[in-house]
């Protein structure tokens, strides 16, 4: 949709002479207060807190603040191109659906109402292996649109596989494996809510209805439910792993594969050594190592790194369409959204996600235009400066 952010924009103030008293939120922070309305605390700390001290979740915010845009004049940027290509396929916009698992905490549709509000907007949407539904569940609401799978590693190479044969089967076009989670994180909420959704059932959708998983048990998930958690408890993460073991995953999928949690550029060496295709330079939202670097501080080095041979994608931290701008000037080829848009589910289920990417887009575009440029492919490091706060 061409000038898409002045036609959203548009649509908001046609309403000025008889707004509706239950619009949805515009203002980020206005979401994750009316989603902090709605959820329990177990749930809502599950989603807005972080490891430890929260200091990395702060350093990722701060990372966007340190840079600022300077914006150029007089360039004719009427008519915008917010596309970019990823692995061979063009994409509307450059934001994709970070892989957020148990979202039947959020709001009872779950990953339904998602994946439905991106197939909507045109925004990719990954599945999570901790999704609450099976992912062939959420393929099918999706029909042909564009969807990828993020794969936590289990110690049983069975259902790593099967995993991974599932996803290609029901559609999904890449393999996002998240690298940071080899165990949970020390999350202080959490563990003050006493709250972890898997032990109750929750996320496990995947697990439960894998063949490989269930042929391990004893009886079915059905039949001995607690039995089936306890053995998810037990495979769930692989602190073992190393460099070598890709050769496993590019054994078990043609599938285009992206290492997520690359924080270090001789990591990002490392990656494309053992011939991976793609990179998510990530700290997992400030959820795992509490004092980490932010992502967007990292970010830089990593496609130094690269030089541009694979695409370098980002998350954690954005949370407006200036900071897409930043990551996007600095190397990204695209990024993920995480928290913005299950504060949006938790409030308005699938119309909650669409509100909240449509506006995360339609500001992209403006200050696109703002800032002097017409097309994602024209960002470059030049259009910011970096002021240490």
């Amino acid at each position: 949709m061409p000038n898409f952010g002045n036609q959203v924009q548009f649509e908001v103030y046609q309403t000025m002479p008889n707004p509706s008293p239950d619009r949805l939120p515009i203002v980020y922070e206005d979401w994750e207060a009316r989603a902090r309305e709605v959820l329990e605390d177990g749930p809502y700390y599950y989603v807005a807190g972080g490891a430890g001290g929260e200091r990395t979740m702060a350093a990722n915010l701060n990372a966007f603040d340190q840079w600022k845009i300077v914006p150029r004049m007089l360039r004719n940027v009427e008519n915008r191109d917010l596309s970019v290509e990823l692995f061979g396929r063009k994409q509307e916009f450059p934001l994709l659906l970070a892989p957020v698992g148990v979202q039947s905490i959020i709001h009872k549709d779950g990953e339904l109402a998602s994946a439905k509000a991106c197939a909507a907007i045109g925004v990719p949407y990954i599945t999570s292996s901790a999704s609450s539904v099976p992912m062939e569940a959420i393929a099918e609401v999706m029909g042909n649109a564009e969807r990828w799978f993020q794969l936590y590693w289990s110690k049983d190479k069975d259902i790593t596989a099967s995993f991974l044969r599932r996803a290609e089967a029901s559609g999904h076009s890449a393999i996002v494996v998240t690298l940071d989670t080899p165990m949970m994180a020390w999350r202080e909420y959490d563990l003050k809510n006493v709250y972890l959704p898997f032990l109750i059932g929750e996320g496990v959708g995947n697990y439960l209805s894998d063949p490989a998983f269930c042929a391990k048990l004893e009886r079915s998930p059905k039949e001995d439910p607690n039995a089936a958690i306890m053995y998810w408890t037990q495979i769930f993460g692989n602190a073992g792993l190393t460099w070598e073991d890709l050769a496993f995953l590019k054994e078990h999928t043609k599938l285009p594969i992206l290492l997520k949690g690359i924080l270090h550029p001789d990591d990002a060496e490392l990656a494309m050594r053992h011939g991976v295709d793609g990179i998510i330079v990530s700290n997992h939202g400030g959820r795992q190592v509490d004092g980490a670097i932010g992502a967007l501080d990292a970010l830089p080095a990593v496609c130094e790194a690269v030089q541009g041979r694979i695409p370098v994608l980002m998350d954690s931290g954005i949370r407006r369409g200036s900071d897409v701008i930043k990551a996007l000037a600095l190397g990204a080829s695209a990024v993920l959204i995480g928290r913005p848009a299950m504060y949006g589910l938790a409030v308005a289920g699938e119309q909650g996600v669409k509100e909240v990417l449509r506006n995360m887009i339609a500001d992209l575009d403006i200050t696109l235009a703002l800032s002097g440029e017409k097309a994602i492919d024209d960002l470059k490091p030049a259009l910011l400066a970096k002021h240490r706060s």
